[in-house]
């Protein structure tokens, strides 16, 4: 990926490197049910695409149809930057703009110039969607801080009835088997207590009105715990991303945030690797550089 990075060594994942999926939403340890345990994970749903026709019809216009002839690899999101940095300048071709008497060529070398002197608004072109599955709510209260360039929607307890209760125990807790059998303890409880509630006030007799569930299921989440594993559709540009791979892979960042954060960093130098070729990535797990605040 260049940039001098290495592989970082993994950071905590929990239950194994994907998540524990079950049908049921508990484990069934002979005749009694337990809560899940989940991982949090991380995956890109959307991401740029260029329409590249009109993007030719438009530098055939004015006279940078050699941009896209010189082109040997294509890449929409690292295209799109380059596209929006080029506009500002003319720079498609020496001459078009008469004070450009050069222009770099290598695509790496142009976004990697762009990053090292920080003309991170054309960063922000580049939009992509994430699904963040199984992050507890502990996560989402830190995480829904970064609000320049982002999106947010999370599933609604409001809405959304509890039926069991998913908690990620990070490994160094998995290794505690005392603190794992009173957290599940805790947990069985308060799924119990899910459950009897909605059978005490009647959510699935005939005629119960949706109004009437709302209210119910919204004081029902009064009793989940912070822990509970959740999911989040999360929207953020390129600059974004930086920042928030930066500021949440730090050492001193809470544990859970950054194993997600780790994870969009890893997803992310592969997607546009030109765009994150600067971050080296330290012995514990913080990815570095030296064009910060991009």
């Amino acid at each position: 990926m260049g940039g001098g990075r290495h592989r970082p060594r993994p950071l905590d994942r929990g239950v194994g490197s994907k998540p524990v999926h079950h049908p049921q939403g508990r484990l069934n340890h002979g005749a009694k049910l337990v809560p899940t345990p989940v991982t949090p994970t991380v995956r890109i749903i959307s991401r740029p695409n260029l329409d590249r026709d009109e993007l030719d019809r438009y530098l055939a216009e004015i006279g940078g149809q050699d941009w896209t002839a010189q082109r040997t690899e294509y890449n929409d999101t690292q295209d799109l930057v380059e596209v929006a940095g080029r506009t500002c300048y003319r720079s498609w071709a020496p001459g078009l703009n008469p004070n450009v008497t050069r222009v770099r060529t290598d695509p790496d070398a142009y976004l990697g110039n762009i990053v090292a002197h920080r003309h991170g608004s054309v960063l922000e072109h580049a939009q992509y969607t994430f699904v963040l599955q199984n992050v507890s709510r502990v996560f989402t209260h830190e995480w829904v801080r970064h609000r320049q360039g982002v999106a947010i929607s999370q599933e609604s307890l409001r809405y959304v009835r509890l039926t069991d209760l998913p908690f990620w125990y990070p490994e160094w807790a998995q290794n505690d088997a005392d603190l794992v059998s009173r957290g599940q303890q805790v947990l069985t409880a308060l799924e119990d207590f899910q459950a009897w509630m909605a059978d005490h006030f009647q959510l699935d007799a005939p005629g119960v009105l949706f109004h009437e569930k709302k209210a119910k299921t919204s004081f029902m989440r009064r009793f989940a715990p912070e822990g509970l594993a959740t999911v989040l559709v999360w929207s953020a540009n390129i600059r974004t991303l930086r920042h928030v791979v930066e500021s949440r892979t730090d050492e001193g960042a809470e544990e859970e945030v950054r194993l997600v954060a780790n994870q969009i960093g890893e997803l992310m130098a592969t997607e546009v690797p030109a765009l994150f070729a600067d971050y080296v990535i330290d012995d514990t797990g913080a990815w570095l550089t030296t064009n910060r605040k991009v």
